[in-house]
Formats: C-alpha cells, structure tokens, sequence
C-alpha cells in the first residue's frame, strides 16, 4: 500500500475510466460510521524526535497496528489502523501526535494520501464486509465523503490525481477510479473500474495489486505481493507492461510504492525489514529500472508503506505477525541521506 504527499506537475493529467458504475457519496459523518472529530484525549506515549540532526523514530500508540502513511504540510503525518479504523496525526520533526478520528468496530483503513488543494485526507478499506473510501477532512477529522465500492474484496491503497483517486484491491484484478474536480479536489459521484489485462497476473490466491503510484506522463505503477515485479498501467485501458528492473535481489513480495522524482521505493521489496530503492528510467522500449541500493534499520520490523519528507523516507511498521497485535508498539522510522545506518549501496 502506498502513501504519499500529493505533488501536482504543472499540468492536468487525464485518465478516461470504463463504464460508470453508480456508487453513494454519503457526506453526512454519522453515515460513516461514526466517526469524531480531531481529540486530544490522553494519547499513548509517543517517543520525541532527537534534538540532535540524526533523527529518531517516532511512536505510534500502543496496540494501534498502522499500515497506511502518508505526510501532510509542516511535517505532519496521518497513520490508518486495521484494528479499528482509527487515524493518528502527529510531527515527524517532534514526534507528538494525538488521534484525529475515532474507531469504528469492524472497520480497518490501509492506504492513505493527503490532497493539499481540498486538504482532506483519502483512506481506503473496509466496514466488515464491504468495501470503502473516505474523505477526511484532515483538520477535524470529519467524514466529507464515504464512498462505498460494489464488488471489492480488499481495498488496499490509493493515489490522487489531479482528476481522479484511484484505488487498488489485492483480491480483485482490476482499480476502482473515483472522479475528482480538478480544482477542488473533492468527488464528482462518479466511479469507474478499470480491468487489468496484458502482463497483469491472474490473482487466484493471495494478494495480487497492492501499492499504487503514477508518473510524470500520467502511467500508473502498481506492484503485485504474490507474483513479485512492478508494473506499468496505462489509465485508458488497463493495459499493463512488466518493468524490467536491472541488477539487485529482484521484487518480491512488495507493499507500499512511493516515488520521488526518478527514485521509486518499494516497502518489503524483497525482505520482511528492508525497502528497495530503484531508478525509473524510459526509453525507447518503455519504462525500465535499476536497482540503487537497500534501505535497512535495525528498527524496521515489517513495514508497510512509507511517505517521503524533507529527504528522508519514513517507513511505518506494520509488524504483522508479532505475538500479541494489541499490546505491541509500533513506530514510523526515519531511512535516508540523515540516517545512514543499514543502507547497502549499489
């Protein structure tokens, strides 16, 4: 699952969905389920970011076990939990953070991204059974828009376009595209599914689409947690290409995609602690890639998604498979150009 910050390029890309399927927005927030507005109600320790310049990991509450990040304005950073559906904000400068939306029994929120031009928050997920969106906004914590999505599986991560969110699901081969005003950012009432044909492995068993990103010419980029590699989506069509990735351990397994600029880091690319970083790079062949090197810590402990911000990616531990999910701790942990240890160069 992918989070990121929303970084605009100037232009307005479009993306032609398949047939419109009618889908509720329900704006009201008790329609969704119920949940608060923004609280400082007693937070669970949170462990401050060093004063010094390396910096520290920051301290999620206890039991809270997150899977989706993603960054805000000033540092901030909003955290999804699949126990509940909580969402967490806090800084990653200072490591304080207090609970922005409450929980909701049998809901659980995976990928997440922030959209500065109508500052709501997206989340994709679950109430029980069914398939969900919402729009939060990111300063309340009210619900503006919950979405709810016919025939998903396992809503899993999302990313914002200037015109559309689209949104994988690791049980169904196909994106879930919801359309947006370009200039608000808010949905218009139509959703669109894309099917995904060509490269695209059949899912039969396990989780197939998983993190989700874009690029510059509008391409999206998906990665598939069973059949391993990263793939190429073209928005009209659903058509995929496989990436070539050159040197390195190879992708297997990947979870959350984020890009920045040339560099695409894959979470869990090949290792249950570790982030793969690589060099997108076209030609006259299509997209490729290199792999540059492995980001490590001795902190992360199967992470999930990660968000960039000011030269540092933070990587969030999911810790999936720990003894005892709802006494475990859990952190967002800092990797990059200020936190040299455990990173193999090319």
């Amino acid at each position: 699952m992918n989070t990121r910050r929303l970084t605009y390029l100037g232009r307005v890309r479009t993306a032609a969905g398949a047939a419109v399927i009618g889908t509720a927005l329900l704006a009201s927030p008790a329609l969704a389920g119920g949940l608060s507005a923004a609280t400082t109600s007693t937070p669970a320790p949170v462990k401050a970011a060093s004063a010094r310049k390396a910096l520290s990991t920051v301290g999620l509450p206890t039991g809270f076990r997150p899977e989706g990040i993603t960054s805000g304005p000033r540092r901030t950073f909003f955290a999804g939990s699949v126990a509940d559906g909580r969402i967490w904000t806090g800084s990653l400068k200072t490591g304080a953070g207090q609970q922005l939306t409450a929980g909701v029994s049998g809901r659980s929120l995976r990928g997440l991204q922030w959209d500065q031009r109508s500052h709501l928050l997206w989340a994709a997920g679950q109430d029980g059974s069914q398939g969900i969106v919402l729009a939060v906004d990111a300063t309340s914590g009210a619900v503006e828009h919950r979405i709810e999505v016919p025939g998903s599986v396992f809503l899993n991560d999302l990313v914002i376009e200037p015109n559309a969110v689209w949104v994988t699901d690791s049980r169904v081969d196909r994106l879930t595209r919801i359309d947006l005003r370009p200039a608000t950012g808010h949905p218009t009432g139509q959703t669109n599914f894309i099917t995904l044909k060509g490269a695209w492995p059949a899912t039969t068993t396990g989780n197939g689409a998983n993190g989700i990103d874009t690029l510059w010419d509008g391409t999206l980029l998906l990665n598939n947690s069973t059949h391993g590699g990263i793939y190429t989506v073209d928005p009209h069509t659903g058509e995929t290409k496989n990436i070539l990735v050159k040197r390195g351990p190879g992708i297997t397994g990947g979870d959350g995609l984020e890009r920045k600029g040339h560099t695409l880091f894959v979470v869990r690319g090949n290792s249950s602690n570790a982030v793969e970083a690589l060099k997108l790079h076209h030609n006259r062949n299509g997209w490729r890639a290199t792999w540059r090197k492995t980001l490590t810590s001795p902190q992360l402990d199967v992470p999930s998604t990660a968000t960039f911000v000011n030269h540092t990616l933070w990587a969030v531990n999911a810790r999936f498979g720990v003894a005892d999910p709802a006494t475990a701790s859990y952190q967002v942990v800092p990797l990059g150009k200020k936190v040299m240890s455990g990173i193999a160069p090319l």
